[in-house]
């Protein structure tokens, strides 16, 4: 039987580069392996077929004698059927499954690890779940940091048995689906050997042990449902939507495990006098005509206090006047923003005889008139 191009097999044409070779076959390899294909002959034949083209185009010597004649230039050569099982395959072609394609190994994506890395560890119970609080704060109080201290619902460890869901530490036997090992190897074999497939065993939750005699508190959960009081230390110069997640203040993991984390989203509150950009606070001050054409020294408000700011002669309505520093602590970082002060002039609605008198002499001065100096 005549064997398929070996280009045409990864689907690369003949002046292909390595590193298009190499990932040309590990996506064959992928999609082809037998422990995704189980008893799937076609898939078996594809991958072997996979393997036997990179093994000869993978190599300079064996991709030239190829190129010039064909098949029948390889013959004598390796054959790929002398490879016994599937770890001397990936021993052989472990270049390919390096950093250049994103994963450390095929067998990462097969059996959680590569063959020095697979040796697991009892787990200890079952992860607790992440919290999301959201936590509302002040423009002060975001401008210069602060701690609050909230009380929430969640899942504690039991003081009874310590996390462990048991009476005593002698209400525990071994595993009788695992033997006490916490995981459940499973064996199937292909053409290219024997596949063992590692998973924690579900009946002891990767413990190797179970309870004989739950604790009665928690009645074997290892955690009761009950209020805590969190504390949480806000840097100055967040901003709204921004969050932090506090580590393993979430729900107490079962039997033992990791508590989850708290995750914080912080809510700006609208402030009455200001209005926020950036790091930087604006507000609106409202002066008189005769005080914006005279100058004059006004009182602020600022987020610590209130502090004098001077309004030179001649000032015009919108100009902005800054106040450094006055606004919002730069977040991670030495400095402040500024308070921006937009000069607004008062224009009455409603004037008396008097005062309508006035300013109609006044309206006949040379320098009232706009476009006058």
């Amino acid at each position: 039987m005549n064997k398929r191009d070996y280009y045409e097999i990864l689907g690369v044409g003949k002046s292909a580069s390595q590193d298009e070779i190499k990932k040309a076959y590990r996506k064959l390899a992928m999609q082809y392996h037998p422990d995704r294909n189980p008893g799937n002959k076609e898939a078996e034949e594809k991958f072997k077929e996979a393997a036997e083209a990179y093994e000869v185009l993978s190599n300079d010597e064996k991709r030239a004698k190829y190129d010039r004649y064909g098949h029948s230039g390889l013959r004598g050569g390796q054959d790929f059927h002398s490879y016994q099982n599937v770890n001397d395959i990936f021993s052989h072609f472990s270049d390919i499954f390096s950093g250049a394609f994103g994963s450390s190994s095929i067998f990462d994506d097969f059996f959680g690890g590569s063959p020095s890395q697979r040796t697991r560890h009892k787990q200890t119970g079952s992860p607790g779940s992440d919290l999301k609080i959201t936590l509302k704060l002040t423009l002060e109080e975001i401008a210069t940091g602060t701690t609050k201290k909230v009380k929430i619902k969640k899942y504690n460890k039991c003081e009874d048995c310590n996390g462990t869901g048991a009476k005593t530490t002698g209400s525990f036997k071994s595993c009788s689906v695992c033997n006490g090992t916490g995981e459940i190897r499973q064996v199937s074999r292909s053409i290219f050997g024997q596949f063992v497939n590692i998973a924690p065993c579900n009946n002891c939750g990767g413990s190797g042990k179970i309870i004989s005699d739950p604790c009665q508190k928690c009645s074997g959960d290892g955690r009761i449902n009950s209020e805590s009081t969190i504390k949480i230390n806000v840097p100055a110069g967040v901003f709204d939507g921004s969050y932090m997640t506090l580590r393993g203040e979430g729900n107490a993991g079962k039997n033992g495990g990791q508590p989850g984390d708290v995750i914080v989203v912080f809510e700006e509150i609208r402030h009455d006098l200001f209005v926020r950009d950036g790091d930087n606070i604006i507000y609106e001050l409202n002066i008189s005509y005769p005080e914006a054409v005279l100058g004059t020294e006004s009182e602020v408000p600022t987020l610590n206090g209130k502090a004098k700011l001077k309004i030179d002669p001649g000032t015009q309505s919108g100009k902005f006047l800054k106040m450094r520093e006055k606004g919002i602590q730069h977040l991670n970082k030495h400095g402040a923003g500024d308070q921006l002060v937009k000069i607004n002039i008062h224009v009455p609605k409603n004037i008396n005889s008097k005062e309508k008198e006035l300013l109609k002499e006044l309206q006949k001065l040379p320098n009232i008139k706009p476009g006058n100096r």
